[in-house]
């Protein structure tokens, strides 16, 4: 099969939107569109404009791949799992960015103007028009795997989208709620009923919590604050996450006594941090912390609760908190540290400079501080780290990482000398800054002159 040429703006991409589209493109995108179900499509992360190629390399935008597959659904017996199948592999893929306005899109032509009189805005401030139900529209009209399904993209608005989105959840959920108010009274109170009861609510001697998977939240209360009662709370954290069915970006809000946090400046004081900066004051209670960790981690998903400069991976504070109780934790952080998003995930910083300030520069932070200036764009010293790097054990530590800085890289990493040149400077310069450009001249300029050569090594 031969496929028809692209050309012009368009030259990076098919488009199959158009009634002339041939019928091999159009089998191309078919493909695509499964391939994006079984998870063997592929996406270019940075480039623009995001496109999605199937397993022959064939690329689409992802709106119009959505656009295609949502467009042939029947609106009688609509098909919602399949469908939200597809969203959630196609959010996986691309970000939820970048199918928000087709989805939005489809809700208002095929729920708001079929079912309802849409009125005008006529004060300038409300985003929503106002709507009322079609007075002639009968209940057999109405499809409830259709409104299932609005209900879905209600929801991922709030879950994944920019805070600014919850608007467009509360008009699709009061679209809902005019046809079936049930619905959207049991998503609000019980999610979507497919979590097990004792996860739903759960409560003890020791806490109260409730998960909502509809709406990708976790809510504890603490009683106290003793170690049963936070071995209680990580046992539940991790019984929520081990359910398929809960999202991966979430978020948890935790209420406690003990208004402690973790010792890293610049955190938000959140309930999460509050939670695991209690929690891992008992140390019994550590590898419950790993567990809950290494079932948070997801590259690409977030806790839902913090702001756009704070966002964070699922898991973050919980290594943070492991990661300042010393060494035996380096190999967990330098993981947490290669899942890290190095273009939106910047909170890792502040931990790295609070690690450092804590334990000085040693082989073993060094290396986690490898990972950590691999996991963001330009990682920045603290103002401390030339002070605390000025003595002969910190820069023979620093020399040893140098000699053998290739056990400090990924296999893949390691291969390329240009990566390991790229490696080294982000080290040099998470810890001088811009003073480490040049060969470092400024640094061995003012160096002591008994450090000197050392100094003169590590540039060399």
């Amino acid at each position: 099969m031969s496929l028809p040429k692209r050309d012009g703006v368009h030259n990076r991409y098919y488009l199959i939107h158009k009634p002339d589209t041939s019928p091999e493109v159009l089998a191309e995108a078919d493909l695509c569109i499964q391939d994006v179900l079984n998870g063997t499509a592929r996406e270019n992360h940075s480039a623009y404009p995001t496109v999605v190629r199937n397993h022959n390399g064939t690329p689409f935008l992802p709106d119009q791949l959505l656009e295609r597959y949502l467009t042939r659904l029947p609106l009688k017996g609509f098909p919602c799992e399949d469908a939200v199948s597809l969203c959630d592999a196609m959010r996986r893929l691309v970000g939820w960015q970048e199918i928000r306005y087709k989805l939005e899109k489809y809700i208002e032509k095929q729920v708001q103007e079929r079912f309802f009189l849409v009125g005008e805005r006529d004060d300038g401030f409300t985003v929503f028009p106002p709507c009322t139900v079609l007075p002639e529209l009968r209940a057999e009209d109405v499809d409830e795997g259709l409104l299932r399904f609005a209900c879905y993209v209600a929801i991922c608005h709030t879950v994944y989208g920019q805070s600014f989105e919850s608007l467009t959840t509360e008009h699709i959920l009061g679209l809902v709620s005019q046809l079936r108010p049930d619905m959207v009274k049991q998503l609000k109170t019980a999610g979507s009923g497919k979590l097990p009861k004792d996860i739903q609510q759960r409560k003890t001697e020791h806490f109260t919590a409730s998960a909502n998977d509809a709406f990708a939240a976790i809510r504890i209360t603490a009683k106290d604050s003793t170690e049963e009662c936070y071995a209680e709370i990580l046992d539940y954290l991790c019984a929520v996450l081990e359910q398929e069915e809960f999202p991966r970006s979430y978020s948890v809000e935790f209420r406690g006594k003990q208004k402690i946090y973790l010792p890293i400046p610049g955190l938000p004081k959140k309930g999460i941090n509050q939670l695991f900066a209690c929690a891992v004051q008992h140390p019994d209670l550590h590898p419950a912390i790993e567990r809950y960790t290494r079932l948070a981690m997801r590259e690409y998903e977030w806790y839902q609760n913090l702001a756009d400069e704070a966002c964070a991976m699922p898991g973050s504070f919980a290594v943070f908190a492991l990661g300042l109780e010393g060494e035996q934790w380096a190999p967990l952080v330098a993981e947490y540290l290669d899942l890290c998003d190095d273009e939106h995930s910047s909170l890792q910083e502040k931990f790295l400079h609070a690690l450092i300030r804590k334990f000085g520069f040693q082989t073993w932070t060094l290396g986690v501080l490898v990972r950590g200036a691999l996991s963001m764009q330009w990682l920045k010293p603290a103002k401390e780290f030339r002070s605390l790097i000025a003595n002969a054990e910190s820069l023979d530590a620093l020399l040893t990482v140098k000699r053998r800085f290739s056990a400090y890289l990924l296999p893949e990493e390691d291969k390329d000398p240009k990566f390991r040149a790229i490696a080294w400077q982000s080290l040099l310069w998470a810890i001088w800054g811009t003073a480490s450009e040049n060969g470092g001249s400024k640094v061995i300029k003012t160096a002591p002159k008994e450090l000197k050569e050392k100094y003169q090594q590590v540039f060399a």
